[in-house]
């Protein structure tokens, strides 16, 4: 069965081949024999109820700078494509929510991975409040009052963006750190968005697993080790992959949040464990699987294209 499939990403171009899951994603739908188009989310077009974008063709080569091959863009209708993959990187504002709102006109007819619906619905850092019983003590706010009084209750706290990705923004500040005043004005000034304000796990200095799940079922893991001197494990911000083994309390995390997964159409989702904690749960462009697959794990690419082929 080969499928039409359009990539709704950053250029391809840009990306960095070694780590990136949407090129894992293309690669193996191009092994399987699926037609695959390329185009940037500021192509979307919407008139007279039909969503359309210039797509091009692409084929694929896991060669570093010699990755990709485009053909010649034509305006096409998405709802005549089998699949189309939202992947394109946060940071989760006005335009990543538009392109859902265009694509959810398309869905289901045409298959978005994931559900735009739902990837609106859940953003990575408030969908996971669903689960106040799996995670570190967590305050979203922008109300200093609030924000003091959790500090001096908890004492040893990260602040860091509501809609921030890649660790951007982060900051741990300890109980003696007298920059609190000035990052709390920070966090005030720079947006309007509320900010997300969460007891400091020591165990992050040993890694954050990132666990992938593909249709709501653990598909595998990696462990994310921060740089020296760094809170920061995203392995944007210098942080190092090493491998790691599941274990039950992972497990158990999955098996928690899994059924509503699946039930909001998040086929591809990646959650972040520090310790035993679950911290996020990341469904706009997870990343991860290039990295499980190079330190001997699953081929979690594969299981992501065998579920999006039982929806065809």
């Amino acid at each position: 069965m080969s499928l039409s499939v359009a990539v709704q990403m950053d250029h391809i171009a840009s990306i960095r081949v070694a780590g990136d899951s949407t090129f894992a994603l293309m690669l193996e739908a191009q092994r399987r024999g699926h037609r695959l188009f390329h185009y940037t989310p500021d192509r979307l077009t919407l008139r007279a109820g039909a969503v359309t974008a210039a797509l091009e063709p692409v084929s694929v080569r896991d060669e570093p700078g010699h990755h990709f091959t485009l053909g010649t863009a034509e305006k096409t209708d998405l709802a005549t494509l089998d699949v189309v993959l939202l992947r394109q990187d946060p940071p989760f504002d006005m335009a990543y929510l538009s392109t859902t709102y265009l694509l959810e006109r398309i869905h289901p007819k045409t298959l978005v991975v994931n559900d735009p619906t739902e990837v609106r619905n859940a953003p990575e850092k408030l969908l996971v409040m669903h689960y106040p019983e799996l995670m570190p003590d967590t305050l979203i706010t922008r109300d200093p009052a609030e924000v003091k009084a959790f500090r001096a209750e908890i004492g040893d706290i990260v602040i860091k963006p509501l809609y921030g990705a890649g660790g951007q923004g982060v900051y741990h500040i300890r109980p003696d750190d007298d920059n609190f005043s000035a990052f709390l004005e920070l966090f005030l000034t720079q947006s309007r968005d509320p900010f997300i304000v969460q007891r400091y796990l020591p165990a992050v200095r040993l890694g954050d697993k990132r666990i992938i799940l593909v249709d709501g079922k653990f598909a595998g893991l990696v462990n994310r080790v921060p740089a020296e001197g760094d809170l920061r494990s995203n392995m944007v911000r210098g942080g190092a992959a090493a491998s790691t083994e599941v274990n039950r309390r992972d497990l158990e995390i999955c098996e928690a949040i899994g059924p509503e997964l699946r039930k909001r159409g998040l086929i591809f989702v990646g959650i972040d464990v520090i310790g035993d904690k679950l911290t996020e749960i990341n469904v706009t462009s997870p990343t991860g699987i290039r990295a499980i697959r190079r330190l001997g794990g699953p081929d979690v690419a594969a299981l992501i294209w065998d579920a999006i082929e039982a929806r065809r």
